[in-house]
């Protein structure tokens, strides 16, 4: 190293720290997704502006801009972490997180369609809420249509996933084709159908999760077994877990 003539040492460039970079959006996309939520289900989606959620998150208007794009974009990214269960799972590849690669490691058709009726109550519950916001904003603005459209088309690709697999294990009636059974699993599982039967009829979750395991297996399945003993189908960390 060759020293300056005023004696002093140069200190070599400090080397970019793109984990600690990385982390820190990371930590800044999870403040920005969690004071939208909130926002967006006290006001609605009209009335929450991104000078809203700048300043809840701490955050500047830019930073939301560049991070989402706008603020549909930012209701899709809130939408979505609500299904996944908080913004940093969110982050992790869907094959990649823990119910998933269990359900595509089953071998049994049956199991498969349990361990997916298992994450169901969860999932309406933290979604359902912001579903309703965004079918009242849908109707009067088409971003925010498309971005219904675009998770329900998601929806949909993941039902059919679910079907193939039970096609694959040979577990399905051969009458249905994978389009048919995904139909199915979109209509059972949907929001709809969670809200008449446990926000209106006041059916437990564990009670809806048992009929949409049950449902699901009587429609694709061949032959008309019933559901199986709680203690046989779901451990009780799984009848826990959404």
């Amino acid at each position: 190293m060759s020293i300056p003539p005023n004696g002093r040492r140069v200190k070599p460039p400090r080397r970019y720290d793109s984990t600690r970079r990385r982390a820190q959006a990371a930590e800044t996309r999870q403040d920005i997704l969690k004071a939208a939520q909130q926002l967006f289900l006290d006001g609605g989606y009209a009335r929450t502006t991104i000078n809203d959620v700048a300043a809840a998150a701490g955050v500047a208007v830019e930073t939301i801009y560049r991070g989402f794009g706008s603020k549909a974009a930012l209701f899709k990214g809130v939408m979505e972490a609500a299904i996944a269960g908080g913004a940093a799972r969110a982050a992790i590849p869907p094959e990649d997180r823990p119910v998933v690669r269990a359900m595509i490691a089953e071998q049994n058709p049956r199991r498969v369609l349990e361990l997916h009726a298992a994450t169901q109550p969860g999932i309406h519950a933290r979604a359902g809420p912001l579903y309703r916001v965004l079918m009242e904003a849908a109707a009067a603005d088409p971003e925010v249509a498309d971005v219904w459209n675009q998770l329900e088309a998601q929806r949909l690709t993941g039902m059919r996933r679910i079907a193939k697999q039970v096609k694959n294990l040979g577990g399905m009636r051969p009458e249905l084709s994978v389009e048919e059974a995904g139909d199915i699993l979109w209509t059972v599982n949907s929001l709809a159908v969670y809200h008449l039967l446990v926000l209106q009829r006041a059916w437990s979750p564990e009670r809806y999760r048992d009929w949409i395991a049950s449902t699901n297996t009587r429609a694709l399945l061949p032959g008309r077994r019933g559901p199986t003993p709680p203690s046989d189908r779901l451990s009780i960390h799984e009848r826990r877990r959404d």
